[in-house]
């Protein structure tokens, strides 16, 4: 089932998420609606907080951008309680990012390009593994949507003045999508 993206605005998205444990109601039905809901947004990683829900719940597929990005090749993964460290070794990097929950809007966002991350799987097995580039700059994307961080966040302040009436927009759902969403309203 194909859900409503939370647009920016919607409290959920400034709320820090709270682990889960397997007995999650219908986890498995929720994983596959998430993975739906991302494919037709075509979005490239979706969290949970993104469909009003604060938990700590994270679906990517990366793999469309292989051709680009190298490292994205096999990159779809279900990240449950995902913990990060980034790893410092280069200055950062600024690339435009979009985010599903602020569509029509792109800015430059400096991220590290390495990360470390722990999570479990869709079968509750911990994983540990080290991300690069793009890849990496999804993970972190993503990641912040669990600490209540949009991208729009990490953008200078000058940059954040000149899209404020943008923003205001999104949250109040005054933005065309060719997807369903579900905006503050004021």
């Amino acid at each position: 089932m194909i859900l409503p993206i939370y647009l920016y605005g919607q409290p959920v998205l400034r709320q820090e998420t709270e682990d889960i444990d397997p007995e999650y109601p219908e986890l498995g039905k929720l994983i596959e609606n998430m993975y739906e809901t991302m494919y037709h947004s075509e979005g490239v990683g979706l969290a949970a907080p993104q469909i009003g829900l604060p938990i700590s719940l994270i679906v990517i597929d990366g793999t469309v951008l292989a051709d680009r990005f190298p490292e994205c090749e096999g990159l779809k993964m279900t990240l449950i309680n995902p913990d990060l460290e980034v790893i410092e070794d280069a200055s950062p990097v600024s690339r435009e990012e979009g985010c599903l929950s602020l569509p029509g809007l792109s800015e430059p966002v400096k991220r590290y390009e390495h990360v470390r991350l722990n999570w479990l799987d869709e079968n509750f097995e911990e994983h540990e593994e080290e991300f690069s580039g793009f890849a990496a700059r999804i993970i972190q994307h993503e990641f912040d949507h669990l600490l209540g961080t949009v991208y729009t966040d990490r953008v200078s302040p000058i940059r954040k003045q000149m899209i404020r009436t943008k923003l205001a927009n999104i949250a109040k759902g005054k933005v065309r999508c060719e997807y369903r969403t579900k905006a503050l309203r004021k």
